[in-house]
């Protein structure tokens, strides 16, 4: 793609970042980025979106030049990260998988995670600071970062309720390497919910409609990873009942304001991108 440099800017270096991902057009990351960019005053950045997949990642990198800051990535993205970088986070290790690649002016390319991050910080800014009794729903790869996310609010042994034991391998061994003793079971949709004082929904839109029938306690804090169309029946069920929930918006946000400080250095403005991503959801909404 090609960059426009403002002649005018306060950075007259130009620098720049994109995410990556496939399929990548829906993606609010630019919304994001853009919006730290303008608010930090660093006229001579420029974030784009990129179409690639896990074949096509290495030989892209390999081409970026001294000009590019970093990387956003997404689906399939994650997992190949790792092996396309020369230093790899403890957690982004732990949890195998990077959401962030970052080109230090030293050289090399480091690889991050910011979605456990970015969980925490939207669980704490609604009120929760630490976990006794939390339930994940789910065992993909953003159960995976919830698990690391449960254990940073100070849990080490969640409820991790599947559709099938036979796919939770991955979610096993990334529990043992973060020291953690989930029970993991397979009544997703046929046992009631435990009580616990945090949900967390991985599943994607509309897999948990079937929980909406949940009898909640209203001291039960909802995360649903979903964030669009929003809020989703399992959301909405847990509102009715006075649960606070957090949608995925903001760990979309959040997981984008520790990216910005892996980027650029500078501390991502919070408000300035929380006000950018929902004038670009209600657009999208119409």
């Amino acid at each position: 793609m090609n960059v426009e440099v403002t002649t005018t800017a306060v950075d007259q270096t130009v620098r720049r970042a994109a995410v990556l991902g496939s399929p990548i057009m829906h993606s609010l990351s630019p919304v994001l980025h853009e919006a730290a960019y303008q608010a930090l005053d660093l006229h001579g950045w420029h974030y784009d979106k990129i179409e690639c997949d896990e074949t096509g990642l290495p030989r892209l990198v390999d081409s970026m030049g001294p000009e590019w800051a970093g990387l956003s990535l997404t689906m399939p993205l994650k997992r190949v990260a790792l092996t396309v970088a020369d230093e790899v986070s403890p957690l982004a290790e732990a949890v195998g998988a990077a959401n962030t690649l970052v080109f230090p002016a030293a050289g090399g390319r480091r690889a991050d995670n910011t979605d456990v991050g970015g969980m925490v910080s939207a669980l704490r800014e609604a009120g929760l600071t630490r976990v006794d009794r939390a339930v994940i729903l789910g065992a993909g790869g953003t159960a995976q970062s919830a698990l690391a996310a449960v254990r940073e609010l100070g849990h080490r042994s969640p409820i991790v309720l599947v559709r099938n034991l036979a796919h939770t391998g991955e979610l096993r061994e990334i529990a043992e390497r973060l020291g953690m003793r989930p029970t993991i079971s397979d009544g997703l949709f046929t046992e009631p919910l435990p009580a616990a004082d945090l949900v967390i929904s991985t599943l994607p839109g509309g897999a948990a409609d079937p929980l909406s029938a949940t009898r909640w306690k209203p001291d039960t804090m909802v995360l649903d990873v979903v964030y669009t169309p929003w809020p989703t029946s399992f959301a909405e069920s847990a509102l009715a009942a006075g649960c606070p929930v957090v949608s995925g918006l903001a760990v979309l946000l959040y997981q984008a304001v520790a990216q910005v400080k892996l980027m650029t250095g500078c501390p991502g403005p919070v408000e300035a991108m929380r006000t950018a991503l929902f004038a670009a959801v209600a657009a999208r909404q119409g």
